[in-house]
């Protein structure tokens, strides 16, 4: 099994001093700056909470032992690969974004990389400026541990953007998977209306945001200019994907001569260049109607499987619903898009 969604949490800034130099730690010993605020899990809430306790004292998700003890060896894995959604793009001095950019990834290779050969993880990078997002791919971009780069699926301008092409120009040299995920904290409101009032109505509304970054992408002529780029969408649910697709089609159809560079129909390109996580499912209950879902994305290798640890979702940590193709879910499809051995 391969699971391409586990987090590794900071838990505080004090893991991070030894990766930083004199200047930032004084920054950080002065200010009090406890780290940025992870806007796509606020605390306490279901979405949040995982169904796991402590190990050894510390909070799921913190330490590499606590991977191990409630992931790894229960469920067999043979490679997962780390997200650490750290808000860096929810700190608004660039130089601070990007030093603590480089610290965690540091403090992701020092106690987690090195000291399990079953892990992978994505860079996280300082989105709020793609030219210093470029250069920190660019400085562990070669590192074996490293296999995607972290891309929060909100974000201040779509992905498809010109002003995107230094960060891709990068991920592409390094043949690295660019991982779109759930949340972001660009500064902006988190739904095309606007602010809402509820949690939910956010939570719920991240799939429009995972919609407008495809459709940039290959609106803006991206997997054209990056003919070898490929795309993860994490904790972005799969269910909505065959009716955007069609849209996107027809859409096509119907405007295609403003857009004279894309050769082939938007699905086409989906549908080569994009991977989605399994969790969480968004499908219907039903099996036979979930299988029907998967069917009518036309493309089943598309899914791979995913926990989300240690965040809860319905089914238990593993499962995989009735109504999957569960054989190549569980290793072959991620083994593919993440060029793992």
């Amino acid at each position: 099994m391969i699971d391409c969604d586990v987090h590794a949490v900071v838990p505080d800034t004090s893991v991070l001093e030894p990766h930083l130099d004199d200047h930032w730690r004084e920054v950080l010993t002065t200010t009090q700056f406890s780290g940025p605020t992870d806007q796509a899990h606020p605390p306490n809430l279901a979405t949040s909470l995982g169904d796991f306790p402590a190990v050894d004292g510390a909070a799921p998700g913190t330490t590499l032992r606590s991977l191990q003890a409630q992931v790894l060896e229960p469920l067999g894995i043979e490679t997962a690969i780390l997200t650490c959604d750290y808000a860096v793009d929810s700190i608004r001095n660039p130089d601070a974004a990007a030093a603590l950019a480089s610290a965690v990834n540091d403090w992701l290779v020092a106690e987690w990389l090195d000291r399990d050969p079953r892990l992978r993880a994505a860079l996280v990078v300082p989105i709020g400026q793609p030219a210093m997002a470029a250069v920190e791919v660019h400085r562990l971009g070669g590192h074996p541990g490293f296999v995607a780069a972290h891309l929060p699926v909100r974000s201040a301008m779509p992905y498809g953007n010109r002003g995107w092409w230094p960060l891709f120009d990068a991920i592409t040299e390094h043949d690295l998977v660019a991982q779109l995920h759930f949340g972001g904290s660009p500064g902006l409101p988190p739904t095309a209306s606007g602010w809402p009032s509820t949690w939910i109505e956010e939570h719920v509304d991240m799939a429009s945001a995972f919609q407008s970054q495809l459709l940039s992408l290959v609106a803006e002529g991206t997997f054209d200019r990056y003919p070898g780029l490929r795309v993860a969408l994490l904790e972005a649910g799969f269910a909505w994907l065959p009716a955007f697709l069609w849209r996107a089609d027809k859409g096509w159809r119907g405007l295609r001569r403003e857009v004279p560079w894309l050769r082939r129909e938007p699905s086409a390109y989906v549908r080569e260049h994009v991977r989605v996580g399994l969790q969480p499912v968004d499908g219907p209950p039903d099996a036979a109607q979930l299988a029907q879902v998967v069917d009518q994305l036309g493309a089943p290798e598309m899914l791979m499987f995913a926990t989300d640890w240690p965040h809860r979702h319905p089914g238990g940590l593993g499962s995989v619903p009735d109504g999957l193709p569960d054989a190549a879910i569980l290793s072959e499809n991620a083994r593919t898009h993440y060029r793992l051995p």
